[in-house]
This record gives structure tokens, sequence and C-alpha cells, in this order.
């Protein structure tokens, strides 16, 4: 779960320098092991997504993962698109989001709003342009080991505190059945949404069939490179 700063300045087409200078004063969580930084994948995630640095999704396979790993397409098709969500605060948009998510038995839907405004609390899961991931630390444990994420077009834009300052009506929430979901589904999501045409689609409330489509081609082409 660990990469060392050659690996990650090698897999992103940085230098040394750069990634080192992200550790001592941009806030990249990293631990000391023999004099020499290690860095999660799991708070390289994170700290990255709350940065608005795109990360190629492969750095957080883990080379010994054998088993299949949800697309996004998948998950979506598991969680849903729904459109002209009504709230005007975060707390009042993430609570209509967690009433349409698929989430597991015995899973208290005021807990899981709790952990999410908690997670914000942290930090804003807004990346710009109007579009936020909100997420928890540790996965959301899903029905029948099940992947799934929604998507929500807001009614009305809301102030999710990004940092480019615009109000937020695309809204991206995952369930996971563990952290290996977790973190591959959120880095290949985070990775989807740098795509400007994609993000046009989005702004401008494209159709089920629209969304599907585009995503599935990004993944494909994702695959193919």
């Amino acid at each position: 779960m660990f990469l060392k700063v050659t690996d990650l300045a090698a897999a992103i087409g940085v230098d040394e320098k750069t990634v080192l200078s992200w550790i001592k004063s941009k806030g990249l969580p990293a631990h000391k092991h023999d004099d020499r930084y290690r860095i999660n994948r799991v708070d390289l995630l994170e700290w990255a997504t709350n940065q608005g640095i795109t990360i190629p999704p492969d750095i957080f396979v883990l080379h010994n993962e054998t088993s299949h790993l949800a697309t996004v397409t998948e998950a979506l098709l598991t969680g849903g698109i729904f459109y002209d969500l009504f709230g005007d605060t975060p707390e009042t948009a993430l609570r209509e989001v967690v009433s349409r998510l698929h989430l597991p038995t015995g899973l208290d839907p005021e807990f899981l709003l709790q952990t999410l405004l908690a997670r914000e609390a942290l930090g804003s899961t807004a990346l710009g342009n109007g579009i936020a991931i909100p997420h928890v630390r540790n996965p959301i444990v899903g029905q029948a080991g099940e992947s799934a994420i929604s998507l929500c077009f807001l009614k009305n834009p809301i102030d999710f505190d990004a940092v480019d300052g615009q109000p937020v009506t695309i809204l991206f929430t995952l369930v996971t059945p563990n952290v290996k979901e977790h973190l591959h589904l959120l880095a290949k999501l985070a990775f989807l949404l740098h795509d400007q045409p994609f993000q046009e689609l989005l702004h401008r409330t494209g159709s089920e069939a629209e969304i599907m489509t585009a995503i599935r081609a990004l993944e494909e082409s994702i695959i193919k490179k």
C-alpha cells in the first residue's frame, strides 16, 4: 500500500524534488522509514483529489490484485443517476443523496450522513468547476459485496467551499465493499473527471444514456493506453 518518492515521481512524470515539496509545503501525508519517505496510496488519493492533481489510476492498483475490480460504468449502473435533487446547504443536499444510495442492511442513513459531513469538515471534497465527490475515509460497505456510484444533479447550486469558489451542482458518491474497491473507483472517477468534454456533458445535464456512453468510452480509452 506504500509508495516510494521515486515511484510516485516516475508514475506521474515529475521530479523527486516536486514530490518532496508536496510533502514539506503542501501537506502530502508521508511517513519516514529508514530516513526515506513512504506514501500511503489512500492518503495520496485523498490529498490529490483535494488538490485537483491528476494521478494515473494504475498507480493505485496493487500488484498482487487478481480479483475483478468494478468499473465506473458498472458501479454507476448499480448506483444510478438522479436529477433535480433539492437542497440549499451541503447537509440538506447530502441528506437527499443518502436517501438514494444503495445501503447495506443495518447501516443507519443518519450515521452515514453525519460521517459524510464530518469528512467535509476536514476539507471540501469539491474538485472545482461545480463538481464534488463526497466520500468517507473508510469505505461504505455495500450490499452483497457490490460497489455503487450514484450521480446526483442538484436543482440549485450549493456552496461546498471549493478551492475555485464555484458552487457545486454535481455530486458523485461512492458505496464500496472494501478499501481496494474504494481506492480503485475513487481514483478512476477523479481521473475521468479531468476530461473536459465529459465535464461539459455533465454541466449541460446530459441524459443517462449520454453519460453512460461517455464513461464507457473513457474507460475503454484508458485500458487501451
